[in-house]
Order: C-alpha cells, then structure tokens, then sequence
C-alpha cells in the first residue's frame, strides 16, 4: 500500500471515487471540523481549572484524530470482504474487553458506571468500539441467513446478547439499547421472519425495563426528566442547566466561545452536553444547520444501500447509518429534554478517542460500501477483426 494514501489530504485516488463516496468524504471532514472547533470552546473553561492548560483536551483530542484518520484511510481503501472476514474476531477481543471491566480493580469507574479499562494512560471503551464491528458482524449472519445451519445462528444470536448483556452490566443502558436497535433493524432490513422480530423487540422492553427498576439511579433519571424543575438542584440539575444553555441561544446563539453555561454551570459540558453549548453558541440557526448535516448523511447513507451490489454490503449500509444518526439524534434528544439523562457522545463532537476512533471507522466503512456500490469493474471487449482481415483468415485456411 502506498504510504501517502495513509493522509487522507494525499489520497490521490479519491477523483476516481464514486459521487456517493466523494459526497460522504466532504461531509465527514465538515462534521469532524465543526465538532473539533466546538470542543475547543467547550472544553476550554473545565480544561484550564483541571489541567491548568486550556488546549489540554483540544490537544489529545487532535492526537487521536491523527490516528483515527490513519484507520479511516486504510478502511476506505480496502476491500469490504477483508473486513469482513476479520470482524468475528474483533469481535471476541471487544466481548472480552466488555466484561473484563466488571472485574474490581480492571473496570475503571465513572459516575458509578464501570467502562473503561486503562492501559496506562490510554483508556479503552470497549462498548465504544465495537459498535462498527457488531454492524459488521450482523450484516454478514442475516446477510447469509437462509444458507446457514441454526446451530451457526443460535451460536452467533448468543454472542450478540452476550455483548448486549455485558454492556447492560457496566451499567450502560443507552449503549446497549442504541446496539440492540441496530442488531433489530439490520435484522429487518434482511427479511427475517416478524415472529422472530416481534418476539425480540418484546424481550429488548422488557429488560429495559427491568433494568430501569433494579438500578435505582436510572429510576431517579426517569423520574428527574419527567419534571426536572421539581428537584433542579439534585437530579434534574444536568436536564435543567441543559435546558438553559439552549434557551439562552435563542435564535442566532450569544456568539462562538460566548456560552455561560460551560463556566462550571452545565456538567460534562465536553462529552455528553456538549450539544447544549453548540446551541447556546449557535442558537436555533445552528442547531438547524447540524439537523440538515445528519439529515444529508443519513439520505447518503440510504442511497449506497439501495445501490448496493449485494445484501451484505446494503446491510453495512443500513447499520452504519442507523449508528451514527441514532446515536447523533439520542444525544441531541437527552441535550433538549426529549430524552432521560444517558452518557451518549456526540460523534465526532465529544471529547474521547473511543468516540472519535469508532466514528471515523464507522463513516470509513460506509464510504467503503458506496465505492464498492457505484465503481463497476470495467471488463475490456476485445476489438472485433475487420472484414478484410477475417476474409484473409479464411483463406489461409
């Protein structure tokens, strides 16, 4: 492989690439340019109290650019089918990783949730970085459904709630429900049977459920959202500054590095609230600017599925996008009260390498789908013989 196509701004192939291809390239550097110049402001303020350097998490979050966009190079540039291949055990390394961090003294805790395993001063976020991997996964069993034995289904339907399981176990109830709505609608893209897709949808509730009344502070986060005025000081007290960091943006916002609420006001400004400061700074203008960049995306990302050459690569498609929208539009939704409270980033926004790696990886793989959709291989015709020269075959015969 050329070494310079590892830097996307050298990548001279990308003239050749297919319109859709080209289209979500532009629309994945404008996403991720946006989101780094609003981590900038948001993280400045929380940077400079605890770091006493308010570049301190512009800076990382840069480093894991660089690295992401190494990934997201090497992705878009390489057959689907390789990946593919690879995906299983991706796959096994992250189910591992998922439940090594309910291991005391393994899973590194935050806000009483245990996601992280720490490699010195790198942590992961496994339940982060699967999320390509489990569309991938999912795509090449219900791609192949009819073909496969049910023991190969049964195997593979056990691994996917196990992952779901882990997850759920941290706990992390946001993660899983966005995972288990993907799973579910890759699922249905590939045809399967209503009985099945009924009877799992009733299961997905019901363990919502049942987590939301044995975890007593998902219960409170519930309860705050349905009135977060009545205890605005204690739980509904993130819903609330929220809130007020959106309505303060009114129409055209109070202006780039201008909000009040990221001065210690408005918690995880930088991460999971990170749209309520891009509201207070852009206003309503903004916030409607960023609805029609996902509105783009997820358009692009229906119309590489229904180009798709065969089932699984439409079904990548389908995934991928129902992750990044999804994920975009459940942030948004807890940011604006739409939603309970849940630690859902933004892609490409929120401050974190597992976010930022995951996301880029993600759009790769879409990318990867539309050239592989739209760039037919071009088979050469050989030239047909002259009358003249097959008049002189035939005599010489």
């Amino acid at each position: 492989m050329n070494l310079r196509r590892l830097i996307p701004i050298f990548d001279n192939s990308v003239s050749t690439w297919a319109l859709e291809a080209r289209l979500l390239r532009w629309l994945t550097f404008v996403w991720l340019f946006v989101g780094l110049i609003m981590l900038f402001s948001a993280s400045y303020p929380v940077a400079e109290a605890r770091q006493a350097d308010g570049l301190y998490y512009f800076k990382r979050q840069l480093a894991w650019v660089f690295f992401a966009l190494i990934g997201f190079n090497i992705i878009v540039n390489l057959p689907l089918r390789k990946i593919l291949g690879k995906s299983h055990w991706f796959i096994a390394l992250f189910l591992l990783l998922i439940f090594g961090t309910l291991i005391p003294g393994v899973g590194k805790k935050a806000f009483d949730a245990a996601r992280w395993i720490a490699l010195g001063p790198i942590p992961l976020q496994p339940s982060e970085l699967i999320k390509p991997f489990l569309v991938l996964q999912s795509a090449r069993l219900f791609g192949q459904w009819e073909r496969l034995s049910w023991s190969v289904r049964l195997t593979w339907l056990g691994i996917f709630g196990l992952v779901l399981l882990g997850i759920l176990a941290q706990p992390n109830l946001s993660t899983t429900a966005l995972c288990g709505m993907t799973i579910w609608l890759i699922a249905l893209a590939a045809g399967l049977p209503y009985k099945y897709l009924g009877g799992t949808a009733i299961g997905g509730v019901m363990l919502a459920v049942m987590s939301i009344s044995l975890k007593e502070y998902q219960r409170k986060r519930v309860m705050s959202f349905l009135n977060p005025w009545a205890d605005s000081t204690g739980d509904g007290y993130q819903l609330v500054q929220s809130l007020l960091a959106v309505g303060s943006g009114q129409t055209w916002g109070v202006g780039f590095g201008l909000s009040q609420q990221k001065l210690f006001y408005l918690p995880i400004q930088d991460t999971d609230f990170i749209f309520a400061v891009f509201a207070e700074e852009f206003g309503f203008v903004g916030s409607i600017v960023m609805l029609i960049i996902l509105a783009l995306f997820a358009t692009l990302g229906l119309i590489v599925a229904l180009k798709a050459k065969n089932i699984v690569n439409r079904l990548v498609a389908i995934g991928i996008t129902t992750v990044i929208i999804g994920q975009s539009l459940l942030h948004i939704a807890v940011a604006t009260g739409a939603l309970p409270t849940t630690g859902l980033p933004l892609p490409m926004f929120s401050y974190g390498g597992n976010s930022m790696i995951s996301s880029l990886v993600s759009m790769a793989l879409l990318i990867r789908v539309a050239r592989e959709s739209s760039e037919a291989e071009v088979v050469p015709l050989r030239k047909p013989q002259s009358d003249f020269r097959q008049r002189r075959t035939l005599q010489k015969k």
